[in-house]
């Protein structure tokens, strides 16, 4: 478990941008019984999903998120020192989609690019990898952008994970100033990596074979281009995992239930955070959702669900636990001091910001 604390840097300032395409599960009528999809629906919590044009990607969310804070809060874009996008959707295997963005917003040639990828504990990892840099002599502020367009990579011929999954991308700037202390537990398991995985890349070559659509486990529908998931090992590591992650931040930062404000998880599906709640027994009411409506966005879940739903509600000083977790196997769990955050609510994208 790697621990880590940072004193001096927080977060100013989050945005988010989701697609204007709505589709419902309630619309799956085709892929799963009808009688069976209400029943679906309850178990995993979503109603509806937010899906990307096809011509729209990930860094296009997250540069309208980016602009959208930049504007809103009136940051000088030469101001910029680092720009991190966390991504397992980016626009190209070459060049990284960063330096992309940093063009498109119009930060200066000075700002430092980097892309990120990790699953849905990669929002956790990003924010700790952005304090760090944020902490460093040199740097005062960086943009992190955590974006995913996971509706390309999923075939909408598999029951267990077309059901899942939304496309959204959010801003989120950190920088120095008069912040409490934030404490990151960061942890991976790498034995679990056939939990979540897409086969084709380099180990195994994409050919012309990688894109055939073939009948895979209980009749699911996928090429091998495709996400893949095994949602009985994902949850058994996730009840394992994820309780136990929360306990111990807690106890390493020496706080109790009482004193955290809010606790945002990943938001994989309903059944299965209602659970860690009861395990935990952390007041639901301070355990806010948007899965009901976006879906599960991989590593961008716990900040869209942080601008969704508590756009309104940090002001002043709150106490934040975040909580990823994932493909990797990863997770990671953060207790994050917040002051007088700025929050944007959600925008939808709009084609007349499409590139350049």
């Amino acid at each position: 478990m790697a621990k880590i604390t940072f004193h001096g840097v927080g977060i100013k300032a989050m945005a988010a941008c989701v697609p204007s395409k709505v589709v419902y599960n309630r619309d799956l009528g085709y892929l799963i019984p009808k009688e069976e999809i209400e029943k679906t629906i309850e178990s995993i919590g979503i109603v509806e999903r937010r899906v990307a044009d096809e011509d729209v990607t990930a860094s296009d969310l997250a540069y309208q998120a980016a602009r959208q804070l930049l504007d809103d809060n009136g940051i000088d874009t030469s101001s910029i020192d680092v720009l991190l996008f966390m991504s397992q959707t980016g626009d190209y295997r070459i060049p990284a989609t960063s330096c992309i963005l940093q063009h498109r917003l119009g930060l200066a040639k000075t700002t430092a690019c980097i892309d990120l990828t990790l699953g849905c504990s990669g929002y956790v990892f990003a924010l700790s990898t952005a304090m760090a840099y944020a902490s460093m002599e040199g740097v005062n502020r960086v943009l992190l952008l955590d974006g995913e367009t996971f509706s390309k990579i999923v075939n909408r011929r598999d029951k267990v994970d077309w059901p899942l999954y939304g496309d959204a991308a959010t801003a989120t700037l950190i920088e120095k100033g008069d912040y409490g202390a934030t404490t990151f537990l960061l942890n991976t398991d790498g034995s679990g990596e056939d939990a979540v995985k897409i086969r084709a890349g380099m180990r195994h070559r994409i050919t012309a074979d990688s894109l055939v659509e073939r009948e895979q486990e209980e009749g699911n529908i996928r090429n091998e281009l495709e996400v893949y998931m095994d949602g009985m090992d994902v949850f058994n590591f996730a009840i394992s995992k994820v309780p136990r992650s929360v306990k111990e931040i807690l106890k390493e930062t020496e706080q109790t239930i009482d004193d955290i404000d809010f606790l945002v998880f990943h938001q994989s599906n309903k059944f299965m955070t209602d659970f860690f709640i009861k395990k935990l027994k952390f007041p639901p009411e301070r355990v806010p959702y948007c899965i009901q409506k976006y879906g599960n966005t991989s590593s961008t879940s716990i900040p869209l669900t942080i601008v969704s739903e508590l756009y309104n509600k940090l002001d002043g000083h709150k106490k934040v636990v975040m909580c990823g977790f994932g493909a990797g196997l990863s997770w990671g769990t953060a207790l994050v001091d917040f002051k007088d955050c700025q929050i944007t609510p959600v925008i939808e994208y709009e084609r007349k910001v499409t590139k350049q």
